[in-house]
């Protein structure tokens, strides 16, 4: 099993930047990738970056030139810096691990507030 637990949440101003992390525990040998999820009220859960053990990463449209993914060198903790945030990236992130054998853990998320 892993354990996920996000920090880093808040609220800002637009314009301004935050940065998530997550820190993995357990089985963390098993991890194949992490990422970051976010779900705004009313919408489905959406992707917001990815990144692998080799270390691509992939990121939606919508925080492309914005957001940057990142790992540690162990491995065990992933990072999200968020820069010229907007109202509309005000929702829920979660920290998502990929595991072998097609297994996926999530974290409980932190909120990301951006007002106007």
């Amino acid at each position: 099993q892993v354990q996920l637990v996000e920090s880093g949440g808040g609220l800002v101003q637009a314009g301004e930047s935050l940065r998530l992390s997550c820190a993995a525990s357990g089985t963390i040998s098993s991890i194949n990738a992490m990422g970051w999820y976010r779900q705004a009220p009313g919408k489905q859960r959406e992707l917001v970056a990815t990144i692998t053990n080799s270390g691509s990463t992939n990121y939606a449209d919508s925080v492309k030139g914005r957001f940057t993914v990142s790992r540690d060198g162990a491995k065990n903790t992933v990072a999200l810096q968020m820069n010229s945030l907007k109202p509309e990236d005000t929702a829920v992130y979660y920290c998502k691990a990929d595991l072998t054998r097609s297994r996926t853990y999530w974290g409980r998320g932190t909120q990301v507030t951006v007002s106007s």
